[in-house]
């Protein structure tokens, strides 16, 4: 790929994933209105995002992705922005103390409308419709009218992508991730979980971290770092024409940036090598993502990543494993080695989230609880043996109690599924199920740094 890139060259590539917009005059209107508008997030903050990703490509920090499946219209509301978000601290907090690592926090959120499909039309009772693409796209009800892309709906991402944005931030800098509190909502969890005792044991050693900090003078109130966190935003770049159109020149460095978020990704289905989605990302400064399935091929792997980070920069690319519970050992294992043994630096994330969608009998999508569990273990597997660092976690998730995926300390089961089922995609980890599994996410963390000392002493 040694052409000229531009922010538009990827329109003379092929493209799948897309829709078919019946009034192309109607969508470049709504593209000239996205390039006037402001910067969604700036250059700046993505740099401070690569440079947080190149510390886990090192093994010094851990990455927590997480978030809504597919944003909505109807879903839009302060309360449930909120929840996530401290669904996500609470997590970030169990994990930094469990791996005494930084944990970057990264969020499916403020622009993750948009969902590629296994089929372009959908058939209900004799009916052939466009398949919902998210609300990116068109409407979730089955009717003519609504399935019909509008272009329309990429203002009203942008503008809710804006508001959600603005939230964040001010969540992120105004006392709400103070790390007392954060650990006090922990606390609670702990106190109402069917496993709570298990947990115990880190949240009061952690408890007890913090009254040694608070008797040393270190509190939120004499130290700012701990009242206010680092936040960035992610989300797949599917509709290349909304990204294309909020990609800018960065004033102070001359190189281009898509600032519809800090870090985009290239989904499973969109990763060829010679398609419009590689050939878009591939021209962006922001750190940049790339999901890895049990298609990929090591050869294919390498080319793209040779593509993708050519300069090979260390926290450029990140490369989420999405295999499977029972295939992510014999899958990912020979795509780690080999560009362990090609020498190319990257982060990998594990999402055990795709691989690991059933059809429950009472006609639910779903996940169990133990297959990504499983998952998860499997990832950190892998990297053991292969000396590698297993970078971080990558989930589907809601800081709202749904009833979407079975399993977990509370035991959702299939005929529990309905009672509250609100996803407009795929099914997501509830509040309480996300941070079980941080805890014990924490627990194979903790154990990997009492072995790390008994590896060195064994190879000296």
């Amino acid at each position: 790929m040694g052409e000229k890139w531009t922010p538009q060259s990827w329109r003379e590539k092929p493209i799948i994933q897309v829709p078919s917009y019946p009034d192309a005059d109607k969508l470049s209107a709504v593209e000239e209105t996205l390039r006037a508008s402001p910067p969604l997030v700036f250059a700046g903050e993505a740099r401070n995002l690569k440079r947080a990703l190149a510390k886990v490509a090192e093994g010094k920090a851990f990455l927590l992705q997480g978030g809504d499946c597919a944003e909505s219209f109807a879903e839009f509301h302060a309360d449930n922005i909120r929840d996530t978000f401290k669904v996500l601290l609470q997590m970030a907090v169990v994990l930094t103390f469990g791996a005494s690592l930084p944990v970057v926090k990264t969020g499916r959120l403020a622009g993750q409308f948009a969902k590629p499909r296994s089929s372009d039309t959908e058939t209900i009772d004799g009916v052939t419709l466009d398949s919902y693409r998210g609300d990116m796209v068109n409407g979730m009800a089955f009717t003519e009218d609504t399935r019909v892309p509008d272009p329309e709906r990429l203002v009203k991402v942008y503008n809710q992508s804006a508001s959600t944005l603005n939230l964040l931030r001010a969540f992120a800098q105004g006392g709400f991730a103070d790390l007392h509190k954060v650990h006090q909502w922990n606390l609670g969890f702990v106190a109402d979980s069917p496993l709570g005792e298990r947990y115990r044991d880190l949240a009061n050693r952690l408890d007890e971290t913090l009254q040694f900090m608070a008797a040393c003078g270190i509190t939120s109130e004499t130290t700012p770092q701990i009242r206010t966190t680092d936040f960035y935003t992610c989300h797949e770049g599917l509709l290349l024409s909304y990204e294309e159109a909020l990609t800018r020149i960065d004033s102070l460095t001359g190189d281009w940036y898509c600032t519809s978020a800090h870090m985009l990704w290239i989904g499973d289905r969109t990763r060829q090598p010679d398609g419009a989605h590689v050939e878009f990302m591939r021209g962006i400064s922001n750190p940049i993502g790339m999901k890895v399935g049990p298609s990929m091929d090591p050869d294919e792997l390498i080319r793209l990543i040779d593509i993708l980070n050519a300069k090979n920069e260390s926290g450029r690319l990140t490369l989420v494993s999405r295999m499977g519970a029972d295939g992510v050992v014999g899958g990912l294992g020979p795509l780690v080695r080999r560009v362990r043994d090609e020498g190319r630096t990257v982060v990998w994330v594990c999402d055990p989230m795709h691989g690991n969608t059933i059809k429950s009998s009472s006609g639910y999508k779903t996940r169990p609880f133990n297959a990504i569990l499983k998952e998860v273990k499997g990832f950190f597997q892998v990297h053991a043996q292969e000396g590698t660092h297993a970078g971080g976690v990558h989930f589907e998730m809601t800081g709202q109690e749904v009833t979407e995926c079975t399993g977990g300390a509370r035991a959702i089961t299939d005929d529990d599924l309905s009672a509250h089922y609100h996803t407009h995609c795929d099914p997501r980890l509830n509040a309480n199920q996300a941070l079980e599994l941080a805890f014990l996410l924490a627990e194979t963390l903790k154990d990997g740094r009492r072995n790390e000392p008994m590896k060195i002493a064994a190879s000296s």
